[in-house]
């Protein structure tokens, strides 16, 4: 044991005053929008098209003209898409998130009455939006698939 404390009868350890380093937290909102851009860009399978290597918009050959025309929709498959398909997808999720959030905001006890309806009433418009867009792109991309 004396031969671990044998140096430092002759070693002086030095007097520092080191300033420790604060690290400033961000704002909740900006941590928000991290979470929520990112649940956007999840939600539209930017993974998938990253991976895949996936064109933005498809194109196919009209058979009466013989003119070539854009396709969003990748059609009959469940599991594929273009770029802008998934994407707006994405929106239309990102929309539905939006409205739960607002109705969620609206029972705040310092919210006005008038306020709170108007929230309320927007919150199921997103909702009511974001779901049967949704329910349209399906039908889109599956014809026959919802009836």
């Amino acid at each position: 044991m004396d031969t671990l404390v044998l140096p430092f009868r002759f070693l002086r350890v030095p007097n520092f005053k080191l300033k420790i380093p604060t690290i400033r937290y961000p704002s909740p909102m900006l941590v928000f929008s991290f979470v929520f851009l990112s649940y956007f860009l999840v939600t539209s399978g930017i993974i998938y098209d990253i991976i895949t290597e996936t064109p933005s918009i498809g194109s196919t050959q009209d058979e009466r003209t013989g003119s070539v025309k854009p396709v969003v929709f990748l059609q009959y498959r469940i599991n594929g898409q273009f770029i802008i398909e998934g994407l707006s997808a994405g929106l239309l999720f990102v929309i539905g998130a939006l409205g739960f959030i607002i109705l969620d905001n609206s029972h705040e006890k310092s919210t006005s009455s008038s306020n709170r309806t108007l929230m309320i009433i927007s919150g199921l418009v997103c909702i009511f939006l974001g779901y049967n867009l949704s329910t349209v792109f399906l039908r889109i991309k599956l014809p026959g698939y919802l009836n």
